[in-house]
């Protein structure tokens, strides 16, 4: 008997014995004991969590310095499904990686993907080799109407940066007037898709909220009037917990040449997380992304979601934000996706999130098992 006889074998005991019923979080008790399957004596004990996990912040294909070969997106798709990663949200990307999905019906270990083509930005207002950046604002409409027909139904575009030609006055400023912005959500919108947005600043907010905006990434700026819009206007919110940690580090590397900057994204590190809980209490719905593909690594999922406790919302409710949740808001179905088996159910101890056991995609044969125990 193949291993993957064995495996659904087991799967259909499981079935008959009626013990998977479903838990908190999707996940289904996966326990077997001394079941002989011919001949063979097995024994397993685990959580199977249909559907996975789902990132909606992570750009595969990109890395540090740009556009990736495809081996090596290849390998992030990889490294992301080996951490329980089953479908994700690629936030941007510098090439079309609509290529992947041959991949993944050939058996390769990649998610299932929704795209929202390229980042749109403007000329030295983001990180270079990243985005579309446009000469002329007036573009953006456009701009957003061309990706929305080259994604799978979402745009993302740049809501702000650091300006650095301003000195050492230089501060997280927006990239666009607000005529634009209502014109660039009425783009996307008319083109089928939704909208959006990386901001940090609190000035960015508010113009993308009244032009109708479907979503945020980041969004440290907000007060406690833009959070409540944003509940009331059903905007949900990427908190991207481990990309704000790395604000001092931006604050230090500006140093004495951008004060205000320094200034400027210390503050918002330091009210991060009393802000995402005043989100979640407001009822924003909140989106687990892990911000992959510049400098963090593809399978860091797990150690975002469990960032998300400092923000004191419990482990089984970050596991309904990070599967059912997500997955209503994106359209998906789990049974589209696969499932991962734990060691217990991750809506009892997120901890389980670190280290699957196996993953099997939908439509990709048999149950696939990571080569090493993803560890933090």
């Amino acid at each position: 008997m193949r291993p993957g006889d064995i495996e659904d074998s087991m799967r259909q005991a499981l079935h008959n014995s009626g013990i998977d019923q479903v838990l908190a979080g999707g996940a289904k008790p996966s326990q077997l004991s001394a079941v002989d399957l011919d001949g063979i004596e097995l024994a397993q004990t685990g959580y199977d969590l249909d559907g996975g996990l789902v990132d909606v912040h992570c750009h595969l294909g990109l890395g540090p310095q740009g556009a990736t070969d495809r081996q090596t997106t290849l390998d992030q798709a990889a490294s992301a499904v080996s951490a329980g990663i089953l479908g994700v949200r690629d936030c941007g990307a510098p090439t079309d990686t609509h290529w992947l999905d041959a991949q993944r019906e050939a058996g390769a270990l990649v998610p299932r993907l929704v795209r929202a083509g390229r980042h749109i930005a403007r000329p030295k207002r983001y990180l270079r080799g990243f985005a579309l950046e446009l000469e002329r604002p007036q573009d953006l409409p456009e701009a957003v109407a061309t990706q929305a027909r080259a994604g799978d139904g979402w745009v993302k575009v740049v809501g702000d940066w650091i300006d650095r030609s301003l000195g050492a006055d230089a501060d997280i400023t927006p990239l666009w007037d607000q005529a634009l912005v209502a014109d660039a959500v009425a783009a996307a919108h008319e083109n089928g898709a939704r909208i959006t947005v990386h901001t940090f600043a609190h000035a960015t907010l508010n113009p993308w909220i009244e032009a109708g905006v479907d979503c945020f990434e980041h969004a440290t700026g907000a007060d406690s009037d833009q959070i409540q819009e944003m509940a009331a206007r059903a905007i949900a919110v990427t908190p991207t917990f481990l990309q704000v940690d790395k604000f001092p580090e931006f604050a230090a590397q500006a140093g004495e040449k951008y004060p205000r900057y320094a200034t400027t994204v210390t503050a918002l590190h330091a009210g991060h997380e009393q802000q995402v809980a005043a989100m979640y209490e407001a009822g924003v719905r909140l989106l687990p992304g892990s911000d992959a593909g510049g400098s963090l690594p593809h399978n860091s999922l797990p150690r975002e979601l469990l960032a998300w406790r400092r923000a004191g919302i419990s482990d089984s409710e970050i596991m309904r934000l990070a599967t059912v949740s997500v997955r209503e808001f994106l359209g998906l179905e789990a049974h589209w996706l696969g499932s991962v088996t734990y060691e217990a159910n991750p809506a009892e101890n997120l901890q389980y999130l670190l280290n699957p056991l196996a993953v099997n995609l939908s439509g990709a044969g048999a149950t696939q098992i990571p080569e090493q125990p993803v560890r933090f």
